[in-house]
C-alpha cells in the first residue's frame, strides 16, 4: 500500500461523511470507487456517509424546530423549495423524510421545513436514519459499480494532462500578449493628434 492509499485509508471515512454532509453525492461516489479500489470497506464508506448526511439533517430539524421565527429559518422558507417541502410534508410525511435527499433542491430546506411542521422528533429521528443508510448505500453501489469506469477516465486524463496544460498555458500567454499589445496600440491611437 503506497503511502497515499494509506493516508486516504486513514482519512477517507471522514472526508467522505463531511462530503455527505455539506456536499452530498459525489463525496460518496468517490467513496464508493474507493471501495472498489479496495482502499476502504463499503460498510465504511456507507457508514460514514450515512453519519455525515444523517447527522446534518437532524441538526437542519432540530435549527428549523427550535428557531422556526428566526430570520435564518424564514430566509430558508422564502424559497420555492420550501413551500414543496410543506406541501409534500402535509400529504406524504414519511415518504419526504425517506426520499427528500433524493430531490433536487431539498437536501437543505427539506429537513428545516420537517422541522417547522408537526412533525414528532422521535419519528424524524427514526426515519431520518433508515433514509440515510438508504441514501448512502444507493451511492456507494453506483460509486462501486462505475469504479472502474471512473478510474480509467481519471488515468486517461491524467496521462494527457502535462501536455494538455503546457498547450492551455501558451495559448493563454499568446492570447495575453496580443491583448496587451492591442491594448497599446489602442491608448496610443487616442493619444496621436
Amino acid at each position: 500500500m503506497t503511502e497515499f492509499t494509506q493516508h486516504l485509508a486513514a482519512l477517507g471515512p471522514f472526508a467522505i461523511a463531511l462530503g455527505a454532509a455539506f456536499e452530498g453525492q459525489t463525496a460518496v461516489i468517490a467513496g464508493g470507487v474507493m471501495a472498489r479500489s479496495q482502499i476502504l470497506s463499503p460498510a465504511v464508506v456507507v457508514l460514514a456517509a450515512a453519519l455525515g448526511s444523517g447527522i446534518v439533517d437532524y441538526l437542519l430539524f432540530v435549527l428549523g424546530r427550535s428557531f422556526r421565527h428566526t430570520s435564518w429559518v424564514k430566509k430558508i422558507a422564502a424559497k420555492p423549495a420550501f413551500d414543496k417541502a410543506l406541501v409534500l410534508i402535509e400529504r406524504y410525511p414519511a415518504g419526504f423524510i425517506l426520499s427528500f435527499r433524493f430531490l433536487y433542491g431539498l437536501r437543505a430546506a427539506g429537513p428545516v421545513a420537517v422541522g417547522v411542521s408537526s412533525i414528532s422528533t422521535r419519528k424524524f429521528a427514526v426515519l431520518n436514519a433508515i433514509a440515510a443508510g438508504i441514501w448512502a448505500g444507493a451511492f456507494v453501489a453506483l460509486g462501486y459499480a462505475f469504479g472502474p469506469a471512473v478510474m480509467s477516465l481519471l488515468s486517461a486524463i491524467f496521462a494527457h494532462a502535462a501536455p494538455i496544460a503546457a498547450g492551455v498555458a501558451v495559448v493563454a500567454v499568446v492570447l495575453g500578449v496580443a491583448f496587451w499589445r492591442w491594448r497599446v496600440w489602442i491608448s496610443q491611437e487616442r493619444l496621436a493628434p
